[in-house]
């Protein structure tokens, strides 16, 4: 988007949603940005539809350019320091950032987690909504299987910190708030959260957005 760091950049998000993945990345990038908060609980704020139309967070904005999707987000903040290689090194850990980027949006947050927050989306009958839940429950857990499966070290893209690791955390997160034994059945998942925890970006984030880590120590 720019060949210089920008003039103003801003971010919308709810305390512990996805957006928790891009301030995370805001952070790690160490650029300077504004953060508006915003209660997706309560109903977001009609004006909020001028920001995105779409009525979601996270939200984006690099000198009034306004963007939205979390892939799209990560990829804007990466490129603000491209020297940082935030989507990875070499362009096969690029390809595999956003291999795992477009899973964890298309299938685990929206087949999965949606299924199971936002269950009236997938059906206008209310009979259905256990069934429903019972399904979604299911690609969730066989979702962080496959995550578990496919971790090879600490971090989920070559051997540094990428996009995909924060990514990975919101979702660990909200199993684990969930009441899932996240430890206890995914422990290569486990370790990189407990890795990822102890970085100074996240720690910065979950305090800025009164949240707890719902990770182990060790």
């Amino acid at each position: 988007l720019h060949d210089a760091l920008p003039i103003s950049i801003k971010l919308w998000y709810s305390s512990g949603a996805c957006s928790l993945a891009p301030h995370i990345l805001l952070n790690e990038a160490g650029v300077e940005f504004e953060s508006v908060k915003l209660d997706v609980h309560a109903g977001y704020p009609k004006e909020f539809r001028h920001i995105n139309p779409k009525m979601k967070v996270p939200v984006l904005s690099i000198d009034g350019q306004t963007i939205t999707e979390n892939p799209a987000i990560m990829t804007a903040i990466s490129q603000l320091v491209p020297d940082k290689h935030l989507l990875g090194k070499t362009n096969l850990e690029i390809v595999r950032a956003y291999e795992w980027m477009n899973w964890l949006s298309g299938v685990l947050h929206g087949q999965g987690f949606g299924g199971l927050i936002r269950t009236a989306r997938y059906s206008d009958d209310a009979t259905t909504y256990a069934s429903i839940k019972d399904k979604s429950r299911l690609t969730v857990e066989e979702g962080f299987t496959t995550i578990d499966q496919d971790l090879s070290s600490e971090h989920a893209v070559g051997s540094d910190f990428t996009a995909v690791d924060a990514y990975l955390y919101v979702f660990y997160r909200w199993g684990a708030s969930m009441g899932i034994d996240m430890k206890g059945k995914y422990p290569k998942y486990t370790g990189l959260v407990v890795n990822l925890v102890k970085r100074p970006s996240v720690q910065a984030a979950l305090k800025a957005e009164g949240i707890e880590a719902h990770a182990p120590l060790a």
